[in-house]
C-alpha cells in the first residue's frame, strides 16, 4: 500500500469525502492522512464510579448497567432519557437525536461501558449524548484506550469526518500497511545513541498508542527525526553555499579602521560588540560571501559595528551600503555614521525617493565614480540608476521588512563579485527559531547592552488608574519630555480601531488643552508626506505627545522622549510591545513604559504583561513569545505561518532541536556528501523529500 496512493482509494473514503479531505484539510494521499497527527489525546484508560462524577465539563468513562430507557417530551423537547447504575449510584442520560436507532440498539440490563462529558442541571449531573458500548471481554479491554482526536472542521463533520469518523479512517490505513511501506529513516547508530523507537512503531503509537510510555516514545521519536532532517538539509545547503560562492578578500585592516577605533569611537565596545566584528572579520577576510544576520535588542550598538565593518570594506579600496525600511531610519543612520566618522575624509551620502534633481544627480555621479565611499538609504538604492564603481558590503536594516527580489536586486550590484551581505534586526530572534529560520547562514548575536543605560522602568496599569497615568504625564511634560500614546491598529478591526484612535486623540486633547498642550498623530492611513511631518514635528520638541499607531515602532530617535503609553497593551504581541518600549530610554534621563489595559486579562495576556514588567531583556522575552504564539506568528521575524511543523513545538522543543543540529553538523563534517554506508538511509530520505522541502531563510 504505497504512501503516495491517492486518497480516494481507502477504504471508507470515495470521492466525495477524498474531495472535502482534500479541500479542508491538504490529504491528497494516503501518506498525507498518515502524518495528519492528532493534537489531543482522550485518556479512557481508566474507569470511574458514578459517584465521581463531579466536574461540569470533565470526560468519564463508566462500566454500569442500563436500568431504564424512555422517550419524553413532545414536539421539539423530546428526548431519550435512561439511567446507568453502578454499586455506586446512577447516573441519568440524555438523547436528543437518534432516538429511534438508539431504542432498537439499547437493551435494558445489560451491562454497558459509557464515556461522556459531564452536565449539571437543577443540582444533578447527567450526561448528553454519551457512547454506550456493551461490555464484553473485548470491548472492556479494547476501551483501556488513548483514542486520539484529529484536527477536523464542520465541512469534514457534515460527510461524517469528525474526530471519530477520522479515527476509523485512520485504523483502516495503519491496518492495511506493510513495514516495508514504512522504511526506517534513521540509521542504526542514531536509534541507538538516542534511545529512538522505530520509524513503525511511532508512526502506530503516534495514532494509536496503548499507554503514555508509547505516547510519550512515539513523540520523542517523530520530533527529532523531522527537526534532525531539517537542520541536516539547511546545514548541507550552507556547506554547498560556503563552498560555491567566491567572494572579495577583505584581508587588510587599515587606516580608516584603526584611526576610527582609537581616535574617534565615542566609548569603550562591549564585549559582545567586539566578539561580532571579530566573527565577521575572519567571514570578509576568507575569499567566499558573507551572509550573516547580526541581531541585537534596541540600542545595542548595531550601527557603530555596522559601521566598523563598512570601514573594513573602504580600507580594501571598495565601497558600502546601508539600507532601511523607512526614510526617518535611514535619515537617522546617515546622521549617525556621519557624526561618528567626523573628519576622518570618509565621504557618506544619502539617498531615498525623496532625494531628486541636481541633488540625486551628484550622489549617483559620486558613486559611479568612488568618490562616495558610504551611501546610506532606502529601496531607491536597488533601482536600476543606481550604479556603484565596486560595492564590496550591503548591510541590510531590519531585512524582514523587503521581500526577497528587492534584496537580490542590491546583491547583483557588486563590481564583478557578489557583495557580502550583512543583516541586522532588532528584534531578538530566539536561539531555537534562528537555528532554524536562519539555519543555513551564520547568526551573530549582541546580546548585552553598553553600560550606563538606565532600564526601562515598566509599569501595569487598569483602566481605574488612567487619571493617575495623566497626572503623570504631565509631571513629565512640565520636566521638558515627550510623551507616546500608542494605540493598537490591527487589521481584523480596523474601523474600530480607528474610532479607538480617534476616540482617544479627542480625550486627550480635552485633557492637555492648548495651547499649552501640542499634540501630533500618526497613522497608517494618513499620507506619507502628512505623516513625515508630524514625526518631524515631534522629533524637533515642536509638539509634547505622539498619539500613534504601531507606524513608529521602528526607526524614531527621539531621545528627549521618555514616556510609553500603550493603551490596551493586551491586543498587542510581546515582540511588539518589547518594540515599542525601545523607542524612549534613549536619552539620559529615567524612562517609563506603562501598559494599560481592561481588569480582566486572559492568561496569555497576563503571561505577556508580567513578563514585560519583569525583565528588559529582549531574549528572554522572545523566548516567552515563541512560547506564547509559536514559531508562525513571531512579530519581526517572519511572515505568519511559514514555520509549520508536523509535530515540533520550538517553544518547547529546544533541546531536541539542539541535539539534532548538532549530530547534523558532526556527520556532514564527517561525511559531507552522505556517501558512507551508514549513512545511506539520510541520503536516500533527504533525495525523496528535497523536492517538496522549503528553505525561506535566503538573504541574498
Amino acid at each position: 500500500m504505497p504512501l503516495d496512493t491517492a486518497i480516494e482509494y481507502l477504504k471508507g473514503v470515495g470521492p466525495q469525502r477524498a474531495e472535502v479531505l482534500k479541500k479542508e484539510l491538504g490529504i491528497f494521499t494516503f501518506g498525507d492522512l498518515l502524518f495528519h497527527f492528532p493534537f489531543r489525546y482522550i485518556d479512557r484508560t481508566r474507569f470511574h464510579s458514578v459517584r465521581d462524577i463531579r466536574t461540569e465539563g470533565e470526560l468519564y468513562q463508566v462500566k454500569g448497567i442500563l436500568r431504564r430507557l424512555e422517550t419524553v417530551g413532545t414536539g421539539r423537547a423530546k428526548r431519550l432519557t435512561g439511567t446507568l447504575r453502578d454499586e455506586t449510584g446512577a447516573i441519568e442520560l440524555i438523547w436528543f437525536q437518534g432516538a429511534q436507532w438508539l431504542e432498537r440498539n439499547l437493551q435494558v440490563g445489560k451491562e454497558y461501558v459509557l464515556f461522556g462529558r459531564a452536565s449539571q442541571f437543577n443540582g444533578k449531573f447527567n450526561i448528553p449524548h454519551p457512547e454506550l458500548e456493551e461490555l464484553t471481554p473485548d470491548t472492556a479491554q479494547s476501551a483501556r484506550t488513548f483514542d486520539p482526536v484529529y484536527p477536523s472542521t464542520d465541512k469534514l463533520t457534515q460527510k461524517g469526518l469528525d474526530a471519530k469518523g477520522l479515527r476509523k479512517l485512520m485504523r483502516t490505513l495503519l491496518d492495511g500497511l506493510l513495514r516495508a511501506d514504512l522504511p526506517e529513516t534513521l540509521p542504526g547508530f542514531l536509534l541507538e545513541g538516542f534511545r529512538l523507537v522505530s520509524r513503525w512503531d511511532a508512526l502506530r503509537h503516534i495514532h494509536f498508542p496503548e499507554n503514555q510510555q508509547e505516547l510519550d516514545a512515539a513523540t520523542r521519536r517523530l520530533k527529532f527525526e523531522e527537526l534532525f532532517f531539517l537542520q541536516l538539509r539547511l546545514l548541507q545547503i550552507r556547506r554547498r553555499r560556503k563552498d560555491a560562492s567566491k567572494g572579495f578578500a577583505f584581508d587588510k585592516i587599515g587606516d580608516y579602521f584603526n584611526s576610527f577605533y582609537h581616535d574617534k569611537l565615542p566609548f569603550e565596545l562591549t564585549g559582545a560588540q567586539k566578539r561580532v566584528i571579530k566573527e565577521i572579520r575572519a567571514d570578509l577576510a576568507a575569499g567566499q560571501q558573507m551572509n550573516r544576520l547580526v541581531q541585537g535588542d534596541v540600542g545595542s550598538g548595531k550601527t557603530v559595528v555596522a559601521l566598523m565593518c563598512m570601514l573594513i570594506a573602504i580600507d580594501n579600496g571598495f565601497q558600502a551600503c546601508l539600507m532601511a525600511p523607512t526614510e526617518i531610519l535611514a535619515q537617522q543612520h546617515f546622521t549617525n555614521i556621519t557624526e561618528l566618522v567626523g573628519d576622518l575624509g570618509i565621504n557618506v551620502g544619502f539617498l531615498s525617493g525623496s532625494v531628486k534633481g541636481k541633488k540625486r544627480a551628484a550622489i549617483l555621479e559620486q558613486l559611479a565614480s568612488g568618490e562616495l565611499h558610504i551611501v546610506v538609504g532606502t529601496h531607491a538604492l536597488i533601482e536600476d540608476w543606481v550604479v556603484f564603481q565596486n560595492l564590496g558590503l550591503a548591510i541590510i536594516d531590519e531585512q524582514h521588512r523587503f521581500g526577497v527580489e528587492q534584496r537580490a536586486a542590491l546583491w547583483k550590484k557588486g563590481a564583478g563579485l557578489p557583495p557580502h551581505v550583512l543583516v541586522m534586526t532588532a528584534t531578538p530572534i530566539p536561539r531555537t527559531l534562528a537555528m532554524t529560520l536562519y539555519g543555513d547562514l551564520d547568526v551573530s548575536a549582541i546580546d548585552e547592552m553598553p553600560p550606563g543605560r538606565k532600564p526601562i522602568t515598566t509599569i501595569h496599569k487598569t483602566e481605574h488608574h488612567r487619571l493617575r497615568v495623566q497626572g503623570f504625564m504631565r509631571e513629565e511634560i512640565a520636566k521638558g519630555r515627550q510623551i507616546y500614546v500608542v494605540y493598537p491598529m490591527i487589521e481584523e478591526t480596523e474601523k474600530a480601531d480607528m474610532l479607538n484612535l480617534m476616540s482617544g486623540f479627542e480625550a486627550l486633547s480635552r485633557d492637555f488643552p492648548q495651547p499649552e498642550y501640542q499634540i501630533s498623530i500618526v497613522h497608517g492611513k494618513m499620507k506619507a508626506a502628512d505623516k513625515e511631518f508630524e514625526m518631524q514635528r515631534f522629533v524637533k520638541g515642536e509638539t509634547h505627545i505622539m498619539v500613534a499607531t504601531t507606524v513608529i515602532e521602528v526607526g524614531v530617535n527621539v531621545p528627549n522622549a521618555s514616556v510609553m503609553v500603550i493603551e490596551n497593551a493586551e491586543r498587542f504581541g510581546l515582540s511588539q510591545l518589547h518594540q515599542l518600549r525601545g523607542r524612549v530610554g534613549r536619552g539620559a534621563e529615567q524612562s517609563y513604559c506603562i501598559l494599560l489595559t481592561g481588569y480582566k486579562l486572559s492568561a496569555d495576556g497576563r503571561e505577556r504583561v508580567q513578563t514585560m514588567v519583569r525583565t528588559n531583556d529582549g531574549f528572554e522575552i522572545a523566548e516567552v513569545d515563541l512560547r506564547l504564539r509559536g514559531p508562525g506568528n513571531m512579530e519581526g521575524t517572519q511572515q505568519s505561518g511559514m514555520l509549520r511543523f508536523l509535530i515540533a513545538d520550538l517553544g518547547r522543543d529546544g533541546q531536541i532541536l539542539t541535539a539534532a543540529r548538532d549530530i547534523a553538523a558532526r556527520i556532514l563534517e564527517d561525511d559531507p556528501a552522505l556517501a558512507k554506508p551508514e549513512n545511506t538511509r539520510l541520503r536516500l530520505h533527504l533525495e525523496a523529500t528535497g523536492k517538496a522541502a522549503q528553505v525561506w531563510s535566503r538573504i541574498s
